[in-house]
């Protein structure tokens, strides 16, 4: 394939196809290229256009339903690949080959994806690549890259070094870019952008150095700051400064907004999950519930300022970020119609909450016993054991050193009513290695995966019971080796997500097997569709390779 290389400082640019070319060489050609634009009216709660998938869980619930099915539980055994796209001559810093964690947005029949400093954009019906952005960066985690936002005909991108990028959706170009964080005190940015009327709403990462966490506004234009929401209060005496017992230990606090969040147009909140508390595994610096570190925030996107919170992890000392997808749904209680959230979280407790109003719905937790906390309190925030926070001779709990669930999107059905989530289940030891009165830093750590299994888990969001799971057997078989990935339901009845070295279909009713297709390596992204000239596409990433399927791969 042919290629034109730009370069623009540390910057590099790989235009490619047919399409890109023409903008470059006959102006008079370029007029013929439609430069791929987002329909703001694409971005709803509940029921997205089917062609397109323009933001990163699909719709702004972050419920992963779509209403397509052609592809169906009658047909599912003709699922076969149709084309398949994988990242060459690009090489992550310190890691490899990359792997593809981000979920492609499909506007216009061109799909955008990300690996750490690269966007490419591909042809939706063949996967040729269109084009490829390659940036340089100097510093910062390259843990992942959760994918872009999209604008009009922009789109927007973070480096790992806390540069916001924003290019031309149709060649590529680098319009701006604005400096949101600062490497060298460790914070970095892996999130996917999201759009939320004229504002572009980013989040950072970072918990070696003990530096605050924060959520930021963005213009779309302009990139300039609108507003941003700190993750503490500022000062003692503000709300939340009585649960923390200086203002030193606020100043250091983390709760880090790495991942994307959730919008309700008809409320106008934003709903995001906050990170670990620091120092991470060492609270004797710090005592106290640490708001708003671990928790779900309700803002308002205008302004920033919260309207309630919920905190999953009060006084975290096991780094159980709190930033799993709050899901927004609509049910009836007792008859009565509500707007809900809820939350697999990485703590291990399911929680359901009323969106309007912040208030507890259920709290269970969805492994094992979640011995780290002993019981509830009056709001229905887990109360944390003193006896299992991490010691010098380590503390047993009963959910992995990783979490029950980590970033992989979770689903909900509107026609099951269940919520799905992959699971890690077991036991883990959590140590204490600085006893001093100010630890800093991580300060302990957490080992072990004792018992160990790996579940696909669907929940009752009335109740908070399991009603069925899958677990996963031994490696090689269908259903084996470890889910992995995030999950998608769809109208047609299948619930779509990965193992080990496959990518599944599911009964979403009884967690049956009912398909699976051998990748060779793990579901490493969310799993999307859309119908584009009347054919549904299912798209997955598996490692370096994004792979189209369709019904008989035409």
């Amino acid at each position: 394939m042919q290629k034109n290389l730009l370069q623009s400082g540390m910057i590099h640019m790989v235009l490619a196809g047919a399409a890109a070319l023409s903008l470059l060489c006959s102006p008079s050609k370029a007029q013929e290229v439609k430069t791929p634009t987002l329909d703001p009216k694409a971005l709803t709660l509940f029921s997205k256009p089917d062609d397109v998938w323009p933001t990163y869980n699909g719709d702004y619930s972050g419920r992963r339903y779509i209403s397509l099915d052609q592809v169906n539980q009658k047909n599912i055994a003709d699922l076969k690949v149709k084309w398949k796209y994988k990242i060459e001559g690009v090489t992550i810093r310190g890691s490899g080959n990359p792997t593809i964690k981000s979920t492609p947005l499909m506007v216009d029949g061109v799909l955008y994806f990300t690996v750490p400093d690269h966007v490419f954009a591909v042809d939706a019906r063949t996967g040729k690549e269109r084009w490829h952005y390659d940036f340089q960066d100097h510093g910062g985690h390259v843990l992942g890259q959760r994918g872009v936002g999209m604008y009009g005909k922009w789109i927007y991108f973070l480096t790992p070094d806390g540069w916001f990028i924003s290019l031309d959706s149709g060649t590529g170009k680098e319009r701006w870019r604005k400096k949101v964080a600062d490497e060298k005190l460790q914070y970095f940015t892996t999130m996917a952008a999201v759009i939320v009327k004229n504002h572009v709403i980013i989040g950072v990462g970072g918990d070696a150095m003990d530096v605050r966490g924060y959520l930021e506004s963005r213009d779309p234009e302009t990139g300039e700051l609108q507003w941003r929401w700190w993750s503490e209060p500022l000062k003692m005496g503000d709300p939340g400064s009585e649960t923390w017992p200086t203002q030193a230990a606020m100043d250091h606090g983390g709760g880090m907004t790495w991942m994307p969040g959730t919008y309700d147009p008809e409320l106008n909140l934003i709903y995001w999950g906050t990170g670990n508390t620091n120092p991470v595994y060492a609270g004797q610096s710090r005592k106290g519930a640490n708001l708003y570190t671990d928790s779900i925030v309700a803002l308002d996107p205008d302004t920033g300022k919260m309207k309630w919170y919920f905190q999953g992890s009060p006084h975290d000392t096991h780094d159980w970020d709190n930033v799993e997808t709050p899901i927004l749904f609509d049910t009836k209680i007792d008859g009565k119609p509500r707007k809900l959230l809820a939350q697999a979280a990485r703590c291990g407790y399911f929680f359901v909450l009323d969106r309007e109003t912040g208030k507890n719905l259920v709290s269970k937790p969805f492994t094992l016993s979640a011995n780290w906390s002993m019981g509830l309190d009056e709001r229905g925030q887990p109360i944390p054991n003193p006896d299992k926070d991490p010691k010098v001779d380590g503390s047993m709990v009963d959910i992995p050193a990783n979490g029950a669930t980590n970033w992989p999107a979770p689903s909900y059905s509107s026609k099951t009513e269940l919520f799905y989530v992959n699971a890690s289940e077991g036991y883990s030891i959590a140590w204490l290695y600085d006893t001093s009165s100010d630890p800093q830093g991580y300060a302990g750590g957490a080992s072990g995966h004792f018992d160990p299994k790996s579940s696909l888990i669907a929940l009752d969001v009335k109740t908070g019971d399991v009603r069925w799971k899958h677990v996963a057997k031994s490696a090689g078989g269908e259903g084996g080796g470890g889910m992995a990935g995030g999950i998608l339901t769809t109208s047609g009845d299948l619930l779509f997500t990965g193992d080990s070295d496959r990518f599944a279909a599911f009964d979403p009713a009884t967690g049956k097997i009912l398909w699976s297709s051998k990748l060779g390596t793990a579901v490493s992204n969310g799993p999307s569709t859309w119908k584009l000239d009347g054919t549904q596409n299912v798209i997955v990433g598996a490692g370096d390779t994004l792979y189209s399927f369709t019904l008989n791969g035409k």
